[in-house]
């Protein structure tokens, strides 16, 4: 799959971002879907990380960074581990991640102002952020991970590629 095309030169900086964040997005999802249980959870790194346990640490980011911290949201702090518990699945993972994102979508179209800053102070150096700055630190996160699901799964299954 190639990147997106955002309506050529032309389509605006919001548009462009979240056209680029919903594609890394897309390609996470697209490695995690129909890797079995036992693949998915299994840690293909000394460190522990699995397919499944980066959908939910991106899962964990989309809330924070877009409900949580931008919207300033009534929402439970996420949990930015990687564990997989025994009650949750491959396929409950992924859901709960397009879930957060359609609600961190939803935020974004509400705003049309990129400085706005964010309702709460967050991240390591706890500042108060821009919708532009926390929609580039998505790409660059989630783009991060999708090379990290992109390795693990080719370790299970010699998947490459998009």
């Amino acid at each position: 799959m190639q990147p997106p095309d955002v309506d050529g030169v032309d389509a605006g900086e919001k548009a462009t971002l979240v056209a680029f964040l919903d594609y890394v997005r897309e390609a996470v999802v697209a490695k995690a879907e129909g890797m079995g249980e036992e693949h998915g959870r299994a840690p293909g790194v000394p460190s522990g990380t699995s397919v499944f346990g980066l959908v939910k640490h991106l899962a964990a980011a989309e809330v924070y960074w877009f409900e949580w911290a931008f919207a300033g949201a009534d929402v439970p702090y996420p949990d930015f581990g990687m564990d997989v518990g025994d009650e949750e699945t491959g396929e409950g993972l992924v859901a709960a991640y397009r879930d957060a994102v359609v609600r961190a979508n939803d935020v974004i179209a509400r705003c049309g102002d990129l400085t706005r800053p964010a309702a709460r102070a967050a991240g390591g150096a706890d500042v108060v952020r821009s919708l532009r700055w926390i929609l580039v630190h998505m790409i660059e996160e989630t783009a991060r991970h999708a090379g990290h699901v992109d390795i693990l799964r080719e370790q299970v299954d010699g998947s490459v590629g998009r």
